[in-house]
């Protein structure tokens, strides 16, 4: 399924769209979907890689704490 979107550009943008799409050989329409398609990767992206580093530093946090509780334990006359 697929919906009209009406959508104002400066016509500077127009006049861009229009030289590429037709260097492309495609439509200004498809020009348009795949500029947004390819937006829509690049903030997916973008996010994963958020949920990444905020997963590795919370992974980090937790590893400097057992890595100081066995160094607590390395050093320990006792053991």
């Amino acid at each position: 399924m697929s919906s009209a979107l009406t959508v104002r550009l400066s016509d500077k943008i127009v006049h861009e769209v229009d030289i590429k799409a037709k260097k492309l050989r495609i439509s200004r329409s498809e020009y348009i979907r795949k500029s947004i398609e390819l937006m829509n990767k690049g903030m997916n992206q973008q996010e994963k890689k958020a949920k990444l580093i905020h997963a590795s530093k919370k992974v980090r946090a937790e590893s400097m704490v057992v890595n100081s509780e066995f160094a607590q334990i390395e050093h320990d006359p006792k053991i």
